[in-house]
C-alpha cells in the first residue's frame, strides 16, 4: 500500500509500504478515507522536533473498519470511524476522567513506532478506547468535515475549555467574551468551540483576511489584523478592559504575550498551540500581576466527540471553511507545501482504495 514517509525538512514522500496485517486483540485495522496534514506536522517537517528519515507521517485519520481484533466491542467491520489522534485505552484512571491524551497506555500514529494516518490503512492498536463511530446515514459530502473531529475541530474546542468559557467567573459572572489567537484551523476551531459553550462577545485575531472572515461566518462578532500595542489597545476597547477566556491557538512567545495581554484579571488564558521557541517571560508575568489562570494541553478529543461529532455529522454545525483543501494521497509532498506556506487552512487528504 501506499504511506506517507518523513525523508527530512521539507522531504516527504509517498512509498509503498507493507500492509498492515492482522490486528491485535484489542485492534482494528482501518481502511482510510480522509487523512489530514496538521500544523504540528509542519515542525518536523521544517526541521524541528528531531524526527528521522524512515518515520511514518500523520496523525489524523477517518476509515472504515476493515477488521476487529477478539476484544474490540465498540466497532464492527464496516463501520465508519473518526479516529481520535492520541490513541487510548478507555479503561484507565485517567482515561476515565476525561484526560485521554494521558492515558497510561498512550499511543501517538505514526513516528519511529507507529504506522499513520497519511496512508492507504492504518491498524489502530487500541479501538475501543480511540474510534468513535459515525452515525449511520452520515452523507459522504459531509466525510471531510466529519474528519475535522480527529483534531483540530476538538482541539479548538479543548481550547474554549480551558479558557473557561460559559463557565462562572470573576464574582460568579458567566464568562461569555472570548478572545481567539490565532487564524489557523485551530483558531477557526476556537471561535466554533467558544461559540458553542456560549460566548456571545468573540474577538478573532489573525493576519489573514480570507481567514479572519471564514472565523466572522463561523461566529466571530469582531476580528482583528493588527500587532503589538496596537492590538491590545484594539482588543482593550472592545473587551472594556480585557477578556474573561482568551484562546491561544498558535504556541509560540508572541502569541502567549497577546493572550497574557488581553486576559481580563481573574480570567483564564486556554493555550492549545503546541510551544515551539517559547523563551521569553513577559506573559508570566502578566498572569501573575492578573491573577489570571493559564490552563495547557493537549486536546482529549475523546472527551469531546460525543457532544460535538452528532452536530458536524448531522451538518446541523458547518465547519467546511475549515476543511479547506483536497489533496490526493499521491500528492502529499504537495499538500504539505501549501500547508507549510498557508496557502491553505487545512489540507484534507483523500487515499485511493488501495
Amino acid at each position: 500500500m501506499l504511506a506517507g514517509v518523513f525523508h527530512g525538512e521539507g522531504d516527504v514522500r509517498v512509498e509503498e509500504v507493507p500492509d498492515p496485517g492482522a490486528p491485535p486483540p484489542e485492534g482494528a485495522v482501518l481502511r482510510i478515507v480522509r487523512s489530514s496534514v496538521c500544523g504540528s506536522d509542519l515542525w518536523p517537517y521544517r526541521g524541528k522536533g528531531g524526527w528521522k528519515a524512515g518515520w511514518r507521517t500523520g496523525h489524523e485519520m477517518t476509515g472504515i473498519v476493515e477488521s476487529v481484533g477478539d476484544e474490540v466491542t465498540s466497532v464492527a467491520p464496516g463501520d465508519l470511524v473518526v479516529s481520535a489522534f492520541a490513541w487510548s485505552c478507555g479503561d484507565c484512571d485517567r482515561c476515565r476522567a476525561d484526560l485521554q491524551t494521558s492515558c497510561r497506555r498512550s499511543m501517538f500514529p505514526g513516528g519511529a513506532d507507529n504506522e499513520g494516518g497519511q496512508a492507504q490503512r492504518v491498524t489502530v492498536p487500541l479501538a475501543d478506547g480511540s474510534l468513535w463511530k459515525v452515525p449511520d446515514g452520515t452523507p459522504e459530502e459531509l466525510y471531510d468535515q466529519v474528519h475535522l473531529l480527529t483534531d483540530v475541530l476538538l482541539t479548538g474546542y479543548h481550547a474554549a475549555k480551558l479558557a473557561g468559557v460559559g463557565q462562572p467567573g470573576l464574582g460568579g459572572a458567566v464568562a461569555d467574551t472570548a478572545v481567539v489567537i490565532g487564524d489557523g484551523a485551530v483558531g477557526l476551531s476556537g471561535v466554533v468551540g467558544a461559540k458553542l459553550l456560549g460566548a456571545t462577545t468573540i474577538v478573532a485575531v489573525g493576519h489573514h483576511a480570507d481567514r479572519l472572515e471564514h472565523a466572522t461566518g463561523l461566529g466571530a462578532t469582531h476580528t482583528i489584523d493588527l500587532r503589538g500595542k496596537d492590538l491590545h489597545k484594539a482588543v482593550l476597547d472592545i473587551t472594556d478592559g480585557g477578556a474573561a477566556s482568551v484562546l491561544e491557538c498558535v504556541g509560540t512567545t508572541s502569541a502567549l504575550v497577546d493572550a497574557t495581554a488581553v486576559v481580563s484579571p481573574g480570567g483564564s488564558v486556554g493555550s492549545v498551540g503546541v510551544p515551539h521557541g517559547v523563551e521569553d517571560a513577559r506573559w508570566l508575568g502578566r498572569l501573575f500581576s492578573k491573577n489570571a489562570a493559564l490552563r495547557a494541553g493537549v486536546a482529549p478529543t475523546s472527551a469531546y466527540v460525543e457532544q460535538v461529532g452528532p452536530l458536524v455529522a448531522s451538518g446541523e454545525l458547518d465547519v467546511s471553511a475549515i476543511a479547506s483543501d483536497r489533496f490526493a494521497l499521491e500528492d502529499l509532498p504537495a499538500a504539505y507545501e501549501s500547508m507549510d506556506r498557508r496557502e491553505c487552512v487545512k489540507a484534507i487528504v483523500l487515499p485511493q482504495e488501495a
